[in-house]
């Protein structure tokens, strides 16, 4: 009976310690899921703080490729202006007709004036589309007003010098002529 005694005292410990050891396990699984799920929490939030910061820098750099070359870009625009106002001073169906010479120099103008607008082109530079546009002051700078019976108010007639925009940023503005308002 001793035997059966001390069994059963013996079973009984076991039981108590087993549950103890559960209860201790129950708890530290608790607190390690728990230190888990903020590890993880903190990680996720690492990652989208670097895919932001990766972003920015994508945005940055493609801004300062955009923009770095503004300056020397509105000096390009005087010469191909220049080009323009050369090819448009001169009646070219008549005089590629009267001398090879002067044929293949306009040709040459004509050349340089396309190629010039291909880099723009490459450079994300591109003209402002103005004629028959409503008057926007953001694109556009007003030099004259025009009465024109046919055509709403602030719409644009004529431009006097074409304007252009690298990216979203106005490089140039275009010079314009726009309707007035009736009285």
């Amino acid at each position: 009976m001793a035997k059966d005694k001390k069994k059963i005292i013996s079973e009984k410990k076991s039981e108590e310690i087993s549950e103890e050891v559960q209860v201790k396990e129950n708890i530290d699984y608790k607190e390690l899921e728990e230190k888990l799920k903020e590890a993880e929490n903190q990680i996720l939030l690492s990652l989208a703080d670097n895919d932001n910061l990766r972003k920015r820098f994508d945005r940055e750099k493609e801004d300062l490729s955009n923009y770095v070359i503004s300056s020397f870009a509105k000096e390009i625009l005087s010469v191909l202006d220049n080009l323009e106002r050369a090819l448009k001073s001169i009646d070219l169906n008549e005089s590629k007709k009267s001398d090879k010479n002067i044929s293949q120099f306009i040709e040459g103008i004509e050349l340089t004036e396309k190629q010039i607008i291909t880099i723009f082109e490459k450079f994300k530079i591109e003209k402002i589309n103005s004629l028959d546009q409503v008057f926007d002051p953001n694109l556009h700078q007003a030099m004259f007003e025009v009465e024109d019976p046919d055509k709403q108010p602030g719409i644009i007639t004529e431009v006097v010098q074409e304007g252009y925009r690298i990216g979203d940023r106005l490089l140039r503005p275009a010079m314009v002529g726009v309707v007035k308002k009736k009285d």
